[in-house]
C-alpha cells in the first residue's frame, strides 16, 4: 500500500498567484520611485547653486537679493566683461592655467611611475611604504602649512611659480597613487610579458602598455587634481607675494571687501572661474565614468 506524502507550501513548479505578481511589481515600482527620488534630490542640490550663481551674475547689486527669479527680467551680461576687466582676470586666468597644467603633468607622471612600481615590482617594505603614502591623505593642508612654508623658504622658492607648484604636486600624489595602483594591478601581466619579449624595458612597458590602457584612471586623477589646484587659495596667499603671480581665485577678492562687496560681480567672477572645470568634465566624462566604475569589474 503506497502512501502519498503531501508537501506543505508551494512547489517551485507551482504558478505564481496574481496577488504575488501585483505585490512584486508594486514593490519594484516603489523601489524605483524612491531610488530616482533620491537621485533627483541629490542632482538638484548640486545643480541649483550653479544655476543661482549664474542667475545672480546677470543681476545688479540692487536686485541680486530682491529679485528671487531664476531668469532676471533685465539680464546684464556686461557684468562678465566688468568682472573680467576690473578683477584683472586675464592675468590671473593665465597663472591658474600654468599652475594647473604644471601640477597635473607632475602628478600624472610621478603617480603613474610610483603606481607601476607598487603594482608590479617587489622590494622590501613595499606595503608599509604604500600605506604611509596613503596616510598623508588624512593630513589637511592647514595641518602642514607651517612645514611647507619652512621647506619652501629654505629652498629659496618663496614667491616663485615653482614654489607654488611643487607642494601641490606632493599633496596630490597620494590620491593619484590610490587610484592608479589598483588599476595597474588589474592589467594582465601577459601584456607586459609580450612587450618584454619585443624588447621593452621597464620604462617602455610603462609608457607603451600601461599608460594607454590607464587613460580612464588618468582622466579621473587629472580632473580631481585640476579641481584642487584651480580652487586653491590659502597656499597662494602664503607662498606668493607678487600680485602678478596670483591664481584666478585671487581675482574674486576684488569684489569682496567687507562692507563694499559687489555681489553681482562676485557671482560673475565665480561663474568665469567655474566654466573651465565644467568644460573639462564635459570632455573627460566618458573616461571619468569608465575609471570610476572600473573597480566594480574584475579584469
Amino acid at each position: 500500500m503506497k502512501i502519498n506524502k503531501v508537501k506543505l507550501g508551494r512547489t517551485p513548479e507551482a504558478p505564481i498567484s496574481r496577488r504575488e505578481k501585483i505585490h512584486t511589481k508594486a514593490m519594484a515600482v516603489l523601489s524605483a520611485i524612491v531610488r530616482h527620488g533620491i537621485l533627483i534630490t541629490v542632482a538638484f542640490s548640486c545643480i541649483f547653486p550653479l544655476v543661482w550663481m549664474f542667475s545672480s551674475a546677470l543681476k545688479t547689486q540692487r536686485t541680486v537679493f530682491s529679485d528671487m527669479g531664476i531668469i532676471p527680467d533685465d539680464p546684464h551680461f556686461s557684468n562678465f566683461v566688468t568682472a573680467w576687466t576690473e578683477g584683472n582676470f586675464g592675468s590671473y586666468f593665465i597663472n591658474s592655467v600654468i599652475y594647473t597644467a604644471g601640477v597635473v603633468i607632475g602628478v600624472l607622471l610621478i603617480a603613474s611611475l610610483a603606481a607601476y612600481a607598487f603594482a608590479r615590482l617587489r622590494f622590501p617594505g613595499k606595503n608599509l611604504l604604500y600605506y604611509m603614502f596613503l596616510a598623508t591623505i588624512m593630513i589637511p593642508v592647514p595641518g602642514a602649512i607651517v612645514a611647507i612654508y619652512v621647506l619652501i623658504m629654505k629652498l629659496g622658492l618663496i614667491n616663485t611659480r615653482l614654489g607654488y607648484i611643487l607642494p601641490q604636486i606632493n599633496g596630490s600624489l597620494a590620491v593619484g597613487l590610490f587610484i592608479l595602483k589598483p588599476f595597474f594591478e588589474r592589467i594582465p601581466v601577459e601584456l607586459e610579458d609580450a612587450a618584454r619579449i619585443d624588447g621593452c624595458g621597464r620604462f617602455g612597458i610603462w609608457w607603451n602598455v600601461l599608460i594607454p590602457l590607464a587613460k580612464p584612471a588618468l582622466a579621473v586623477v587629472a580632473l580631481f587634481t585640476s579641481i584642487t589646484v584651480w580652487n586653491e587659495f590659502i597656499l597662494a596667499q602664503l607662498i606668493l607675494q607678487d600680485q602678478a603671480l596670483m591664481p584666478l581665485t585671487k581675482g574674486l577678492l576684488t569684489f569682496w571687501g567687507g562692507q563694499l562687496a559687489q555681489d553681482h560681480l562676485l557671482m560673475a567672477g565665480a561663474t568665469i572661474t567655474v566654466i573651465p572645470i565644467i568644460i573639462a568634465y564635459t570632455f573627460l566624462q566618458k573616461h571619468i565614468i569608465a575609471g570610476a566604475t572600473a573597480g566594480a569589474v574584475k579584469g
